[in-house]
């Protein structure tokens, strides 16, 4: 067998161009397979592990995948907000041990503003219910006593890094969502700058492209607003906001964590039937599979996709080592004077093509690392996704497997052909 592989590397060498694009072409669909199977592992993975700790998610009456997009993943907008009496009534309840109110609405540079209380920072985990840490600074005022204390912000991680905002700065937060960098945007509470009091440091969740201030921030921006736009001729200046009640009437949802997880479905059922107010409440986890659910045949067909790739280029290689039959005929031929086996001539054949497709999968996995190596910063700033630089996953050892086994089969294709070739027909010269 070595003197056969022998052969097929030397083979391999006389048409290294040839050879080489065919190895780029196999490489190139390894590449995109597994890039795509990393990409669907590393979105599922951030995603769960965004929340982690908390037993319900409550909003207004909507669908739970909706709820759960806005409220922890800020994708999209809420059909109403809960009123401040629920969520009193929700915090009283026995089962509950904390409530933290959330309040969107407000945005900064196409970011989302997130009004919310200091036992956010208490409550909220992630991953492996790991803590939200601070990287500089410290979290917002509780209930301040000073004006100053109302008008401070706490940034993402991401945002900080973006913007190159320090401690001290002072921000202008903008009304609506729609507002990116030099974007259009609704209005700016440009009256009632925010001062940064902390930066976050890097979770890998949607916190990361956040920024956090008090509910009383957010009622004092919007103490001189109606229906959602300025009142005309009325202007309200920071230093006077403290003489008006900045207590929320209203919040865009909420988490909810319980003394007993035992009594989540009935805590759940109690707040979909909460008389005075339409409610719903989701158990994050069983919400973010039934996400999955809905997205897993857009997942499906990009899997699909990516193996015609790999299909096409495995035929590429295939086409590649047919075609050059014709230039090695007389090759076999005097091999097989010298006294090879039809075996021997299939062996050399089939062992060129698994070696062409071992090589386009490790030049596969190289671009597929150095590819993840330099898109990794850009994803994490801008979409939140974090891509794994570790060793292949058993799902994708599976995946290069079957590539391997397809390229096998595909070699037979030229192996047979050469095995049919005969003594005689090598020998003979063609005009």
């Amino acid at each position: 067998m070595s003197t056969v592989l022998g052969l097929s590397l030397r083979s391999i060498a006389n048409r290294r161009l040839s050879v080489g694009l065919t190895v780029v072409a196999v490489a190139l669909a390894v590449a995109l397979l597994l890039g795509v199977e990393r990409l669907r592992n590393d979105a599922r993975a951030g995603f769960a592990q965004t929340i982690s700790g908390t037993d319900l998610v409550v909003g207004a009456r909507s669908g739970p995948v909706q709820l759960l997009l806005y409220s922890v993943f800020h994708l999209g907008n809420a059909t109403n907000n809960v009123s401040w009496a629920s969520i009193e009534h929700i915090a009283a309840m026995p089962q509950v041990s904390w409530l933290v109110p959330i309040s969107l609405g407000d945005s900064h540079r196409g970011h989302r503003v997130i009004g919310t209380t200091v036992g956010f920072f208490e409550h909220y985990r992630h991953g492996d219910r790991r803590a939200l840490r601070f990287e500089q600074g410290r979290a917002f005022a509780d209930a301040p006593a000073e004006v100053a204390g109302i008008f401070e912000v706490v940034l993402g991680a991401e945002v900080a890094a973006r913007f190159g905002y320090r401690l001290g700065q002072q921000i202008v937060l903008s009304h609506g969502t729609l507002g990116g960098q030099g974007g259009p945007r609704f209005a700016d509470h440009d009256d009632k700058p925010f001062t940064v009091v902390g930066i976050l440091a890097r979770s890998g969740t949607p916190v990361d492209r956040a920024l956090l201030v008090s509910l009383e921030g957010i009622e004092a921006i919007h103490i001189d607003w109606h229906g959602g736009a300025p009142i005309p001729g009325l202007r309200i200046a920071a230093e006077h906001v403290r003489k008006f009640d900045l207590q929320p009437k209203s919040v865009t949802a909420a988490l909810v964590g319980l003394h007993s997880r035992t009594a989540v479905f009935r805590v759940q059922r109690q707040i979909n039937g909460h008389g005075d107010e339409a409610l719903t409440a989701i158990l994050p986890g069983a919400t973010l599979q039934e996400l999955w659910g809905l997205v897993g045949i857009a997942e499906k067909a990009l899997l699909a996709v990516s193996a015609l790739v790999v299909a096409v280029g495995l035929a590429g290689m295939v086409a590649v080592v047919v075609a050059s039959l014709g230039e090695r005929r007389r090759e076999l031929a005097i091999l097989r004077a010298l006294g090879a086996s039809p075996r021997q001539v299939f062996e050399l054949l089939a062992s060129e093509s698994v070696m062409l497709a071992l090589a386009g999968i490790a030049l596969g996995l190289a671009l597929l690392y150095g590819a993840s190596a330099a898109l990794a910063p850009w994803l994490s700033a801008n979409h939140g996704l974090q891509l794994t630089l570790g060793w292949p996953t058993s799902g994708e050892w599976r995946l290069l497997a079957a590539v391997l086994g397809a390229s096998l089969m595909a070699s037979l294709v030229p192996a047979l052909r050469a095995y049919r070739y005969s003594l005689a027909d090598g020998m003979s010269i063609r005009v």
